[in-house]
């Protein structure tokens, strides 16, 4: 089905819906194989999830010198990373010069939302409709819409009536907001939240916590970047890549390779104390088995909790901030900067909506647990719908009109993450079924986008122009991502690696955890085998499937 608007519209090789650091790895390489490019983007600048996620203390809990590209020598050794964990700011600095360094803005057009894509298969293109009214053509639609930028508000009772200001840490206003004698209340301790409130309190008269579900923290530590420790990585940067590439996470993080179980008490407990000295999220590889034994992980969750005990001056707070009711990094597990020494402060007060679950929005403040908090603003740190949540914003429509909301009902299906049986040509950049937010982002964006590369190349090799996994392939890869997920704690926790932040929305474990050097491997070999499990075609219409076969 084509709009009547197609005789009039542009048409490209291809289009790539984000700036952010998919989209701009995306332009690149598409470009470097002579393809024309349009890449739609909804801010106003490049950036994706470091563009619009400003709020106080937003920061990578990836170090520096691993969360960045890998493809260009030059770039890395020219690039100088000021602090071990990188601010918001810095990052988004970095994104805007690799766009200036390979002049990609030429390629994008911001401030306009893809609202729809539907597949052509008269003429085995994309008819694309943007919110601006143009109509895009194009052989190839690469959704680099991120897995984490769909923000979400939980649709509390009287929110439209609140009369103070409201934000959402994934939506901050790019001018900032000063807190300063305010009253504000943050509902959320997911990552944004330990990270923000620290820097709130500091700001705000009075700051009022709600917390649904207490996290696991780890003090990141973080110092400005010494000449000595760039320089270890500048100095061998290509063997450190691939030992990323080939690693369980796509982080260099000194993993244990032992299980908890197999040392004595002592050992155990000395390897915890120095990981949390050094500080990061990698203390979870303090051993092998941490995500898959839970006798194991019962020793990393009790040696938190008791750090937390010991941060906390007071007794029901620190309990109340404590995890028990599911394993330690089966939720994100976070990074923060004095977190749970901030609920020290005379001018902060934790709320525990377990107990006094919020029941409505009022004109000047929030009622919880029958007592009305009287608030100038609220911070919304409250996440996202994520890994489908953008790429279910768009209404995506493949071979026979089907909708790819419909399709995914009951949960995503996709092989490899990559692609979607009935949707030819549609292509997603970390997707539902691959390493994505279990793994350094950026180690697995290049993965995808050189793996999509190289795919688009050989296409034109063989002169095909249609390629698309097979349901059966589609539904081997998401019964081997359960059969993974399922062999860990992951599906211990309600997380939104599951869903469970989003009513109504399937649970159904959506990342896959068979680690970044695994799946690296699986998807090489599936190239290597002539694309197994992908049908390719020079058209989509009747007979040519079989005879490409």
């Amino acid at each position: 089905m084509t709009s009547a608007t197609d005789k009039n519209a542009s048409t490209v090789d291809a289009i790539v819906v984000g700036a952010g650091f998919a989209g701009l790895y995306m332009t690149h390489r598409l470009r470097g194989l002579g393809l024309s490019v349009r890449t739609i983007e909804a801010g106003s600048g490049v950036g994706g999830t470091w563009y619009w996620n400003r709020y106080p203390g937003a920061r990578c809990d990836t170090e520096s010198m691993q969360y960045s590209f890998s493809f260009s020598p030059e770039l890395q050794q020219e690039w100088h990373w000021p602090e071990k964990f990188s601010a918001q700011p810095d990052i988004l600095k970095y994104a805007n010069h690799v766009a200036d360094r390979f002049d990609l803005r030429r390629n994008i057009t911001f401030n306009t939302l893809v609202t729809s894509a539907v597949y052509d298969e008269g003429d085995d293109r994309w008819a694309i409709r943007t919110n601006t009214g143009e109509d895009i053509r194009a052989r190839f639609c690469i959704m680099a819409t991120g897995c984490l930028s769909n923000a979400r508000v939980p649709d509390f009772k009287g929110l439209s009536d609140f009369k103070g200001t409201t934000y959402h840490t994934g939506h901050w206003p790019h001018e900032g907001v000063d807190f300063t004698g305010k009253r504000v209340a943050v509902i959320g301790t997911g990552s944004s939240g330990i990270q923000s409130i620290p820097e709130i309190a500091k700001q705000a008269a009075h700051v009022t916590v709600f917390q649904r579900t207490p996290n696991y923290s780890i003090p990141a530590r973080n110092h400005p970047m010494t000449p000595d420790h760039e320089q270890l990585w500048k100095s061998d940067y290509d063997a450190r890549r691939e030992m990323q590439r080939q690693s369980r996470t796509g982080i260099v993080n000194n993993l244990n390779d032992v299980s908890a179980m197999a040392v004595s008490d002592a050992d155990r407990q000395n390897q915890y104390t120095s990981r949390w000295a050094t500080g990061g999220t990698t203390f979870m590889a303090s051993f092998n088995d941490l995500v898959t034994n839970k006798e194991s992980n019962d020793t990393a969750a009790e040696f938190v909790r008791q750090r937390i005990a010991e941060l906390v001056r007071d007794p029901d707070v620190a309990a109340r901030l404590t995890p028990r009711d599911y394993p330690i990094g089966t939720k994100r597990i976070c990074a923060d900067t004095h977190y749970f020494e901030t609920f020290n402060r005379d001018n902060v007060t934790l709320v525990d909506i377990r107990e006094a679950p919020i029941e409505e929005l009022v004109t000047g403040g929030i009622v919880a647990g029958g007592k009305t908090y009287n608030v100038d603003s609220i911070v919304f740190a409250t996440g996202f719908d994520a890994l489908t949540g953008a790429l279910l914003k768009v209404d995506i429509k493949g071979r026979g009109g089907e909708s790819l909301r419909v399709k995914w009902e009951a949960g995503p299906r996709a092989y490899l993450g990559l692609a979607t049986a009935g949707f030819p040509n549609l292509f997603m950049i970390t997707g539902p079924g691959s390493p994505s937010v279990l793994s350094n982002m950026i180690v697995s964006i290049e993965q995808h986008v050189d793996w999509l590369t190289d795919c688009i190349g050989h296409m034109r090799a063989r002169q095909l122009h249609v390629i698309e996994p097979t349901r059966e392939a589609e539904d081997a890869w998401v019964e081997h991502v359960n059969r993974a997920a399922n062999r860990t704690l992951y599906p211990r926790a309600a997380s939104w690696y599951m869903g469970a932040n989003i009513p109504g929305k399937p649970r159904v474990f959506m990342p896959y955890i068979g680690g970044v050097g695994r799946y690296r491997q699986e998807c090489a070999d599936i190239a290597a085998k002539d694309y197994e499990g992908f049908r390719l075609a020079p058209s989509s219409r009747a007979g040519a499937f079989q005879a490409a076969d």
